[in-house]
């Protein structure tokens, strides 16, 4: 190699270290800023909490998300699921109220969607009644309709354990139920983790996904005498309002309980999914929902 050449070959080299260099160094900026760009990791009052992507599945939050809880109405989704993943399903078949439904209601000094002994309600309408107005009598009527036994307890029983095996089914270890509403015998609990897992699945039904995002509703039930009358529904869930992209999913409360929130949002195409156990108030339980939700989109 003559000199001219070397003297060549040797700035050439120089300048592709100097390249390296530099993509090396910007590269460490660019890194560095994606770092500080990262939003904190938000504080709830909740004691548990889980936040994931709903179309990559990805964990977004995580607070004690695998810790035991009781669930409250949160377990209604379960509830309505089991009923949405009946072979044959007829939303338009009917039920008739019975006197149990209300009993039930009134010695448990329960969440009410008001029905009337007697009247014949359709399967869609008790899924409304179910889910708006945390209708513990439509989870009855519900277990009841879909459980199979030639008693009302049997029948119960079964329901109950559908949701169970429907729990196992999606690889749930730390989900139990006792109850068709949330009202156990201290034996009924999930996490948040496992909340937020049922919802994701029950919200790949569209009739789920109509029913939870609806604000109100006015329905048309026959009554005993064959007359009609109108039933009118409002969702316990008040984030539909309040923030922007809410598409759902289910309130629930309680003594042991407390404030729950399963909750969902969808933005610029990106679905949020997840759930706050145990807030000590409406409004904390709100705020937990709203700060786990706007974390979620900036991530």
């Amino acid at each position: 190699m003559n000199i001219g050449m070397k003297r060549r070959y040797r700035a050439t080299a120089t300048a592709t270290v100097a390249l390296t260099a530099g993509a090396v160094l910007a590269g460490s900026a660019f890194a560095t800023q994606a770092q500080a760009a990262a939003p904190p990791k938000p504080t709830i009052v909740a004691k548990g909490g889980f936040v994931m992507n709903n179309g990559t599945g990805k964990t977004l939050f995580t607070k004690s998300a695998d810790t035991r809880r009781s669930t409250g109405s949160t377990t209604k989704i379960m509830t309505a699921k089991v009923v949405l993943s009946q072979k044959n399903l007829n939303l338009d078949s009917k039920v008739t109220i019975q006197k149990a439904y209300s009993d039930y209601i009134v010695s448990k000094g329960a969440s009410s969607a008001r029905l009337i002994v007697g009247d014949k309600v359709t399967v869609r309408q008790l899924l409304y009644g179910l889910m708006l107005p945390s209708g513990c009598d439509a989870a009855y009527a519900l277990a009841d309709k879909f459980g199979t036994g030639t008693t009302r307890a049997a029948r119960v029983k079964s329901f109950i354990g559908k949701m169970n095996a429907t729990a196992k089914s999606l690889g749930l270890k730390n989900t139990k139920f006792d109850s068709f509403d949330g009202i156990g015998s201290g034996n009924n609990y999930s996490t948040p983790r496992d909340l937020t897992k049922i919802a994701s699945s029950a919200m790949k039904s569209s009739t789920f996904r109509a029913i939870v995002k609806t604000k109100s509703t006015k329905q048309k039930v026959t009554t005993k005498s064959g007359g009609y009358r109108y039933m009118a529904w409002s969702n316990t869930n008040k984030m539909l309002s309040t923030y922007s992209g809410a598409i759902g999913v289910k309130t629930g409360s309680g003594p042991t309980a407390k404030y729950c929130l399963v909750f969902a949002a969808t933005r610029n195409g990106k679905t949020v999914i997840g759930t706050v156990l145990t807030s000590s108030s409406e409004a904390n339980r709100t705020a937990d929902a709203k700060k786990l939700m706007d974390y979620g989109f900036k991530l």
